[in-house]
């Protein structure tokens, strides 16, 4: 994190040797004596089991969507990692697939406009995950380098960042675009109301085999994503299992 982005205590199972262990790991990547480019291509020397899961559920959820038409979507995206996976994925599985749009949703204000149904915390606080406010530039920009540098690399815009209030971005984007398709869509807003006013969005939009990835869905501190979904999906078609590689994250497959 960048001295400039918001403080705020993330969120953590370790015990206080774990915590040492991680900040020297911390110390020895900032101290690392690979030459830069080398760097890049050897993340995994520093990369924490609990970083990589994440990456292994990302490839997992890819995986469903192959034979599913349709775009990728994150609401809460913070600092961008997974639409970068997406992107890359993309170029791993389906290279010339030209359709397979990623669109990723953020204030990149951080956390506001908790509900009675949501459970503010030391993690899940106001401003929490709060990105730079130059960041959204940064990140198109990013987006635009990986996918310049991956097959079809010459074709542009397949990603787009709908910065504000999903409250309101998420409906108008659908409005704005109703041919879309929805093939994924990750969850990480952790709070009820966008939650739920993205769900309600993207609902018309799913066929069967679309999966949305609900982040929080069994995590008590943050109730307002599944009381979200339990509400609008009730009565729905759908089969939901967690992910292979962690509990903490649920997949639900449209049927």
């Amino acid at each position: 994190m960048t001295e400039s982005a918001s403080p705020y205590a993330m969120e953590t199972n370790s015990s206080g040797d774990q915590l040492r262990f991680r900040e020297r790991l911390n110390d020895m990547y900032r101290t690392s004596p690979l030459p830069l480019e080398h760097l890049v291509c050897n993340f995994g020397l520093y990369t924490r089991s609990s970083v990589l899961v994440k990456t292994l559920v990302i490839n997992e959820i890819y995986e469903l969507i192959l034979p599913v038409p349709g775009i990728i979507i994150e609401f809460g995206t913070w600092w961008g990692q997974n639409l970068v996976m997406f992107e890359n994925l993309r170029a791993i599985y389906e290279p010339f697939n030209k359709t397979r749009k990623i669109v990723g949703f953020d204030t990149f204000e951080g956390y506001s406009s908790f509900s009675s149904k949501d459970r503010p915390g030391q993690v899940i606080t106001e401003g929490g995950y709060a990105a730079t406010p130059d960041y959204p530039a940064y990140l198109r920009e990013l987006l635009a380098v990986h996918e310049g540098n991956n097959v079809l690399g010459h074709l542009r815009n397949r990603h787009e960042i709908v910065k504000g209030d999903v409250v309101q971005t998420a409906p108008k984007y659908f409005a704005d675009h109703p041919e879309t398709v929805v093939a994924l869509a990750y969850f990480d807003l952790a709070l009820y109301e966008p939650t739920k006013a993205c769900l309600k969005a993207i609902r018309p939009h799913l066929v069967p085999g679309s999966v949305i990835l609900l982040d929080e869905f069994t995590w008590a501190e943050a109730p307002g994503e599944a009381i979200a979904f339990k509400e609008l999906f009730k009565g729905s078609e759908y089969t939901i299992r967690r992910s292979r590689y962690t509990a903490e994250r649920a997949i639900v497959t449209i049927k």
